[in-house]
């Protein structure tokens, strides 16, 4: 006992000590288990999702013919899966990887690779919904959420904003006898959010980009 201290103010003392002493373990418990779980999500973040078991193959849908398609109105479909949007636009000059007569029919993942958003899809002279002063030059896709820009003519090549790559470009074939265009697989990189950022490897986009979601069948190519 303290000199000048009463019994029942020692007592008090000792009470206030022990629970000054339990609440700083539960601020240091409460720490360390914050601490784990951020270091958990980090990781989590970075760890690419569970490969597809079985054969794997790219699905094979029409998506239209040539006689239907709209220069003005891009064509927006699923691909290769149904929660992964992808674009078709008809350009009107020749594109890197186009099909048709002309070679201006291409067609991209639908999902900016800065951070997943759907990026509006823009022919000549067309101003995306969020800024009425920019008129594309090119046919190209203009992400309203950061500005992002990616020039379909050149594969998707980042022109503008912050997205560190381009968007994987939908590789399509042409039947000259019909003039049904049709999706056939992906180029790298990986779809946003389907792997590692970036994945190149065709035989590692393959299974990243067919990981998680039910394949397109020619009935659900165009659901919404």
């Amino acid at each position: 006992m303290s000199t000048g201290e009463t019994e029942e103010q020692e007592i008090a003392r000792k009470h206030s000590s022990k629970r000054n002493f339990f609440k700083l373990l539960l601020t240091l418990g409460v720490i360390s288990t914050v601490g784990s779980l951020a270091s958990l999500f980090r990781v989590l973040n970075y760890l690419p999702p569970p490969v597809q078991t079985g054969p794997l193959a790219w699905p094979v849908v029409t998506l239209g013919n040539i006689s239907s398609l709209d220069p003005a109105t891009p064509l927006r479909f699923n691909y290769p899966l149904v929660d992964t949007p992808a674009v078709l636009l008809k350009c009107g000059v020749a594109a890197e990887n186009g099909v048709g007569p002309d070679s201006d029919i291409v067609a991209f993942s639908n999902l900016c690779q800065h951070l997943g958003c759907v990026y509006a899809t823009l022919p000549v002279g067309a101003s995306p919904p969020c800024n009425s002063s920019f008129v594309a030059p090119i046919p190209q896709g203009y992400c309203c959420c950061h500005g992002g820009q990616y020039d379909f003519l050149e594969a998707a090549k980042v022109v503008g904003g912050p997205p560190p790559r381009p968007v994987p470009q939908v590789l399509l074939k042409y039947d000259s006898s019909t003039g049904d265009i049709s999706a056939v697989s992906m180029a790298p990189p990986t779809i946003f959010g389907k792997g590692p950022p970036g994945t190149t490897d065709l035989a590692l986009v393959l299974q990243y980009d067919l990981t998680g979601g039910d394949l397109v069948t020619q009935e659900t190519v165009f659901s919404s």
